[in-house]
């Protein structure tokens, strides 16, 4: 069974867990869902998979032929301990993977996708870039070198992912000593958080205990209540453009530099960096928490319906095309992605009414 088929087994028991957690937060009178971010949410994880089938190829074939060709060892694949090392040490990779993506630009514009949405549920897992693939095996390389077989890797990788699919939410308080070992809710909350207190803190996966050894551990405080997103806000439901925003940013700062240096460091600078020249002629306006409101545009019954029969189109034709991918020819997988897309950017287009007049879309109230 490939992974995409796991996935596909598996998204009746997400899509489960997120009506457990609507219907738990109406009764308690904590409702964390609106329509509109959820659609947008669920739909990225649903263009993360279908454009990963492509970018499996380069993580999986990039890590098999490191482990043909350089590995120091050969790891028994049935031998229960080399399952148990492969995990910590895939969590380990995965630490350092997820901490570099909110210190460099470049890794963070892809793995910024997961973090736009301004609410915070079970529906934010499954949000998920589509670029990632692209410089992220570089720091499993490791585990290839190490002897992790790939079949190995790939199973561990798979696990790791779908244990952080629980931590997204909000209905779940402090569990005591779990906090202090594992990431859990109140930790994974402080992740997604941009108070200036939270703001690059515990990106562990599984453990948060490498976020103890490394220092960048921070326990929730009650006091200070998190508020989600980012700092430079999305204000779209248009799945590409969440995957391109910060790509494109980086782009435009880099051709506007002068220095040469400046032209690079753009892309490897933490998140914000900008050469003083750009910054001075293209000013941005500086992040102030107490200003920010959640992206909110009014959607008509009529619109938030179609919309939602387009979802569940989608997640019908997502399931099929994931269950065969792996049998289709590159023409075949192409064009059923398009049509994904397509359809994905259709519901988009459903709860983000055009602008009025030169109108920016009405935004919630600040929280």
């Amino acid at each position: 069974m490939t992974g995409a088929q796991v996935i596909v087994l598996a998204t009746p028991v997400f899509l489960g867990l997120i009506a457990t957690e609507f219907a738990v937060g109406l009764a308690r009178g904590r409702n964390t869902y609106r329509l509109n971010d959820a659609l947008n949410s669920i739909g990225l994880g649903v263009m993360s998979q279908v454009t990963g089938v492509f970018g499996k190829l380069l993580r999986i074939g990039v890590y098999t032929l490191a482990f043909e060709h350089v590995a120091l060892l050969r790891l028994p694949a049935d031998a229960p301990w080399v399952w148990l090392f492969a995990l910590v040490f895939y969590d380990f990779c995965y630490y350092w993977l997820h901490r570099a993506g909110h210190r460099v630009a470049v890794l963070w514009a892809a793995h910024a996708v997961h973090h736009q949405s301004e609410d915070y549920n079970l529906s934010t897992a499954l949000r998920q870039t589509s670029s990632g693939f692209l410089l992220g095996w570089i720091f499993y390389l490791p585990m290839a070198v190490a002897g992790v077989p790939p079949l190995v890797f790939a199973t561990v990788a798979l696990i790791d992912l779908l244990y952080q699919f629980w931590v997204h939410t909000q209905q779940v308080g402090k569990l005591g000593w779990f906090d202090r070992w594992f990431c859990s809710p109140s930790n994974h909350r402080v992740h997604h958080a941009v108070n200036d207190k939270y703001l690059d803190k515990n990106y562990g996966g599984i453990l948060i205990v490498w976020d103890r050894l490394f220092g960048s551990f921070i326990e929730e405080d009650d006091a200070e209540p998190c508020v989600y997103g980012t700092r430079s806000p999305l204000r779209s439901w248009n799945p590409v453009w969440a995957n391109l925003q910060v790509y494109r940013d980086l782009v435009l700062d880099s051709w506007r530099a002068r220095s040469w240096g400046d032209k690079l460091r753009v892309w490897l600078e933490p998140p914000g960096w900008r050469p003083a020249d750009v910054a001075a002629r293209w000013p941005k306006p500086v992040f102030d928490i107490a200003a920010v409101q959640r992206f909110d545009p009014p959607v008509s019954p009529a619109a938030a319906v179609a919309a939602t029969a387009v979802f569940l189109a989608v997640l019908g034709g997502t399931s099929a095309f994931l269950w065969v991918a792996h049998e289709l020819s590159l023409a075949q997988q192409a064009a059923a992605v398009l049509a994904l897309v397509a359809a994905l950017w259709l519901i988009g287009a459903l709860t983000q009414p055009r602008r009025e007049h030169g109108k920016e879309p009405r935004l919630a109230t600040p929280r």
